[in-house]
């Protein structure tokens, strides 16, 4: 790591290591318990507490909350792996959910589907832990084990920190802690969880963002369990009804300023750069999650009174296509409890009606309501 980029107002101390020769990793100081915000920064920080308020109270009205709630976490999923170079499209992310596979070969796709579906499960994981839990190195231990179950990483110690040493790009731009001071960083930073409340929830939670990803405690998996771990500390400190926040989308779209801004903190002391990607992250976010909502609730209303009148299946299955928009004959017949031919027949209604298409080349055939995917999951071309 070159030590020559870090001025006076690092955020740390250098200390010497080795990594194949001499090197210099990075150790953060603990994070304040009080932060008095810049007053640049008060308009963008008011503007995304109202932004994601209005999120959370869209989502209060909500019938179903995973009606958004899902599609916000695989998103999260896909965008948040593809910064760490791990690709899987929303079509595959949803059909691996209907029908899980296993790899056969390092090199199969099936192995990138299993990461990214891994992902909003450890998501899912957290939200629930925060029930009985506090947030704590208890819980993203837990989360980090759930990420990197049956994936290439499994032999990357899940759910433990690490004890040898890593760097960060082949070029070591860099250098985390050394493993004898992580446990040391990490108990600081788990009382910052837990007793920094007089600082704002959001500034709090971007704080923790940084400072986690600056410790990179795992071996593996350190970028991914950081931004969900943001997603569960907005949910918490800010009294959301539900882990709304989910920034990687934003992030993927401006990677270099993500890892820029990071970097930036650790060599210049830059928190308010840190601070103002964070908070312009938060308003794009959630104003794009508030658009997709909006739609997708607008199709629900249109397909329940498509189907008025017809059997009752006919609103489970519209109800499913919302938690998943893919569907094969084979699931409707066990999640309606019917016969085969009786849920083709329901399948091939909601086809009549404009709801469900046909996929093409999957094996065995599945259907899919394209208003519905695109509400959730279409992206915008830059």
């Amino acid at each position: 790591m070159d030590r020559d980029q870090f001025t006076a107002r690092q955020t740390g101390d250098l200390v010497s290591v080795s990594i194949g020769g001499p090197d210099w990793a990075f150790v953060p100081h603990p994070l304040p318990r009080q932060w008095d915000v810049s007053l640049n920064l008060v308009p963008l920080l008011v503007s995304a507490h109202a932004a994601l308020a209005r999120l959370d109270g869209i989502g209060r009205t909500l019938p179903n909350p995973e009606l958004l709630l899902r599609p916000l976490q695989r998103r999260e999923a896909i965008r948040s792996s593809s910064l760490e170079g791990t690709y899987a499209s929303a079509e595959e992310l949803l059909l691996f959910e209907l029908e899980p596979v296993e790899s056969i070969s390092a090199s199969d796709r099936a192995n990138d589907w299993r990461e990214v579906f891994n992902y909003a499960v450890a998501i899912r994981r957290g939200t629930e832990l925060l029930q009985t839990l506090p947030l704590s190195l208890r819980l993203i231990r837990e989360m980090h084990a759930v990420l990197l179950r049956n994936v290439r990483g499994r032999d990357r110690a899940p759910g433990e920190f690490r004890r040898a040493q890593v760097h960060i790009g082949a070029d070591r731009r860099y250098v985390p802690p050394p493993p004898n001071l992580v446990a040391e960083c990490l108990d600081d930073f788990e009382r910052f969880l837990n007793d920094a409340d007089e600082i704002d929830p959001l500034i709090r939670t971007f704080l923790a963002h940084y400072q986690f990803e600056s410790i990179h405690p795992f071996i593996d998996g350190n970028g991914r369990v950081g931004r969900a771990l943001l997603s569960l500390c907005a949910y918490q400190w800010c009294g959301l009804t539900r882990p709304w926040l989910y920034v990687s989308p934003f992030f993927d779209r401006h990677k270099n300023e993500y890892i820029d801004a990071l970097f930036a903190v650790s060599t210049h002391g830059a928190w308010d750069r840190w601070l103002e990607l964070c908070l312009r992250a938060t308003i794009d976010v959630c104003g794009d999650a508030i658009a997709r909502c909006d739609e997708l609730r607008r199709l629900r209303t249109e397909y329940h009174s498509k189907t008025d009148g017809l059997s009752g299946r006919m609103h489970q299955l519209i109800e499913g296509l919302f938690s998943n928009p893919m569907i094969r004959i084979t699931e409707a017949a066990r999640r309606l409890d019917v016969t085969y031919p009786t849920a083709k027949s329901d399948i091939a209604k909601l086809v009549e009606l404009g709801i469900l298409i046909p996929m093409r080349d999957t094996s065995p055939k599945a259907y899919f309501s394209p208003a519905i995917f695109n509400a959730a999951y279409h992206e915008e071309t830059p």
